[in-house]
């Protein structure tokens, strides 16, 4: 899943992005309102984390922005501990969560995984898919009980395979929710992890669970 941090204060936002790039996310992360409005409209991405004081364009703004747009991307809004009026404000204007400043990280992480959860309408942290299993809470895959160690790249792409369980997924769909503007682009990338995650689930005598559509993309799915 693909999370871009909006915050001027720089400790805070790179401590933030180390935090969740460690959880298996793929971030983008800066402090210039005008430029988090740039990257929050030209990008799909799955969660927002969004200061609402910031240089030359406040939080605000940028959430009217995404909103008049029509972005559907899960804002979790930023606030100082008395700016009770702001959080009401953003609410009001889209936004699908708050977190009052200083938070704990793994507060932050837990809505975070709320809210990516509620961007493909599964409340549900397990996703079953045959005897598949992924827990989404625990970044913990398993295939008929037995626990698969898998990279943090590895299960970026099989966690937004499992989201969509059952729908074609474009590579160009994977390349934009699981890899950052600091990831360079080669042709073959998606392939080669597809392939590191086929060798890790599909084990000899275990059905296939990553379908190929030829010239479309990838379908997860137990068949047979």
């Amino acid at each position: 899943m693909r999370i871009l941090i909006v915050e001027d204060y720089a400790p805070l936002r790179r401590s933030t992005a180390l935090g969740l790039r460690e959880a298996g996310y793929a971030v983008d992360e800066t402090g210039d309102g005008e430029e988090g409005c740039w990257y929050a409209t030209s990008n799909p991405y799955d969660v927002i984390v969004l200061d609402l004081m910031l240089p030359k364009l406040d939080g605000l703004s940028i959430l009217k922005k995404l909103r008049a747009g029509g972005s559907s991307a899960h804002v979790l809004v930023l606030t100082a501990r008395d700016a009770l009026e702001d959080r009401v404000q953003g609410l009001n204007l889209g936004a699908d969560d708050y977190l009052v400043k200083p938070f704990a990280f793994d507060e932050l992480l837990a809505r975070v995984r709320a809210l990516t959860r509620r961007a493909y309408q599964n409340k549900n942290p397990l996703i079953t898919v045959g005897d598949l299993e992924v827990n989404t809470a625990a970044k913990e895959v398993k295939r008929g009980g037995v626990r698969i160690d898998l990279t943090a790249r590895e299960y970026a792409l099989l966690e937004f395979l499992a989201a969509r369980a059952g729908q074609l997924v474009t590579r160009a769909d994977l390349w934009e929710h699981c890899y950052d503007f600091q990831a360079e682009a080669q042709s073959n990338v998606i392939d080669v992890y597809i392939g590191y995650l086929r060798r890790k689930l599909e084990k000899p005598g275990q059905s296939k669970l990553i379908q190929t559509r030829r010239g479309q993309g990838y379908v997860l799915e137990a068949v047979g």
